[in-house]
C-alpha cells in the first residue's frame, strides 16, 4: 500500500484536489502530516474559487479515512469556500456515503435552558423510578404478609430446616464481627467522653454514657448495619443467582411457592436472631467501655458494674431490644425483594446486591431516628 497524498492544481475558477494511495488507519499520519503543514500556496485563492476533490487515483479507503476525509472537506466548507467530488470510484463512494450516514457529528453547546431541561427531566425520571421502586417493595411486603398468615394458620408449612439454617448462617457467623465492632465502639465511647467530661470533673458519668448510648442505640444500630452489609447482600446475592440459574421458575413450574421456600426462613430467622445479635452487641459494649474506664477512672469491674446500674435501667435495655425485630424484618425484606428483581445477567446481581444494602441501611438509619423521636415523645 503506498502513502496517501494531496496535490493541487488551480486555474483561476477552480482548485484541484488530486487524492491518491491508501486512505487507511495505519497511513494517515502522512497525510495528515502534510496537510497540517503551512498550505500550498496553489491551495490559497479567492473565496469564490471551487475546489474540487479528484478521487480517481485513491486505491483504497477505510472509515478512518473516510472520516477525516469528510471532516478536512467540512473544514473548508466551513470557511464559507464550495467543495465538490469528482471521479469517485465505487468503492470509495461506498466507503463515504456508510460514514457519512452513521457517523455522530459534533452536538452544539447546551444553553442554560437546554441544561434546565435536562436536569428536570432527570429529576422527574428518578422521582418517577423511586415511586416505581416503593410500589413494588410494597406489593412484596404484601405477598409476604399473605404467606406468612398463611404458614400461622398452618404451623405445618413452615420450614423447619432451612430456618434453623438461616439463623445459623445469619447469627452464629455473625458473633466474631458483631462482638468485635462492638467492644471497640464501647472503648471509643469511653474514651471520647471521660476526655470531654473531664473539663467539668464529671468523668464518672462516663457509665451513663456508655450504658445509655449502647444500650438504646448503637448496639441495635451498629448490629442493623452490620447484618444489612453482611447477610442483606447475601440474601440478594443467593436469591440473585438462583433467579439468574433459572431454578426460582423451575421452583414455580413444580408448585412451589418461592416466598414459602425462600423468602419466609430467611426474614423469620433474622427476625428471631438479630434480636440475640443485640443483647450480644449489648453485653460487648458495655464490656469496652469497662476496658477503658477501668484505665482512664481508675475503678474496678465491680464498682464499674455497681455504678452501671445506677446509670442505666431497663427501660433503655428493651428500647434497643425492641427496635431488633423491626429492623430485621426490614432488612430482610429488602434483601429478598432485590434478589428477586434480578435479570438474568450477572453485572445484575452485583447492581441489585449493592442497591439492597444501600436500601437496607437508609431504611434503618431513618426508621431509627422516627422511633428515638417516638421515644422521647412518649417518656421512654
Amino acid at each position: 500500500m503506498t502513502s496517501p497524498e494531496i496535490k493541487f492544481s488551480s486555474d483561476k475558477t477552480t482548485l484541484t484536489y488530486f487524492l491518491s494511495g491508501s486512505w487507511t488507519t495505519q497511513e494517515l499520519a502522512s497525510v495528515i502530516t502534510q496537510v497540517s503543514s503551512p498550505k500550498s500556496s496553489n491551495e490559497t485563492g479567492a473565496d469564490n474559487v471551487v475546489r474540487v476533490f479528484d478521487l480517481k487515483a485513491v486505491e483504497i479507503m477505510d472509515t478512518a479515512g473516510a472520516l477525516y476525509f469528510l471532516q478536512y472537506k467540512e473544514g473548508i466548507e466551513g470557511t464559507g469556500g464550495k467543495t465538490s467530488l469528482k471521479s469517485v470510484p465505487k468503492h470509495v463512494r461506498q466507503i463515504l456515503d456508510t460514514v457519512q450516514k452513521h457517523r455522530i457529528k459534533e452536538c452544539p453547546p447546551e444553553n442554560s435552558l437546554v441544561g434546565l431541561k435536562k436536569l428536570l427531566t432527570d429529576t422527574g425520571e428518578s422521582f418517577f423510578k423511586t415511586i416505581t421502586q416503593v410500589q413494588e417493595l410494597v406489593a412484596f411486603l404484601g405477598l409476604v404478609l399473605v404467606a406468612f398468615a398463611r404458614q400461622m394458620t398452618n404451623p405445618k408449612r413452615i420450614r423447619w430446616t432451612p430456618l434453623v439454617a438461616q439463623m445459623e448462617q445469619i447469627g452464629i457467623h455473625a458473633l466474631p464481627i458483631v462482638g468485635l465492632i462492638s467492644f471497640l465502639i464501647g472503648v471509643v465511647l469511653a474514651f471520647q467522653g471521660a476526655g470531654q467530661l473531664e473539663r467539668f470533673g464529671a468523668q464518672i458519668f462516663t457509665i451513663n454514657l456508655v450504658a445509655v448510648g449502647v444500650l438504646r442505640e448503637m448496639g441495635i444500630l451498629l448490629t442493623a448495619i452490620i447484618v444489612a452489609g453482611r447477610s442483606g447482600s447475601a440474601f440478594t446475592a443467593q436469591l440473585g443467582t438462583m433467579k439468574v440459574n433459572e431454578e426460582i421458575d423451575a421452583m414455580r413450574t413444580i408448585g412451589l411457592d418461592p416466598i414459602d421456600v425462600l423468602v419466609l426462613p430467611r426474614i423469620l430467622g433474622l427476625m428471631l436472631v438479630l434480636p440475640l445479635l443485640t443483647f450480644y452487641a449489648d453485653i460487648m459494649g458495655i464490656l469496652g467501655g469497662a476496658a477503658m474506664t477501668m484505665l482512664t477512672l481508675d475503678l474496678s469491674f465491680y464498682q464499674y458494674v455497681r455504678y452501671l446500674q445506677d446509670a442505666a435501667s431497663l427501660g433503655d435495655f428493651w428500647v434497643g431490644i425492641i427496635k431488633a425485630p423491626i429492623f430485621a424484618f426490614i432488612i430482610a425484606l429488602i434483601g429478598c425483594h432485590e434478589g428477586l428483581q434480578v435479570s438474568r445477567s450477572a453485572e445484575s446481581v452485583g447492581r441489585q446486591t449493592t442497591r439492597s444494602v444501600v436500601e437496607a441501611i437508609f431504611f434503618v438509619i431513618v426508621l431509627d431516628a422516627l422511633l428515638s423521636i417516638l421515644f422521647s415523645v412518649m417518656g421512654i
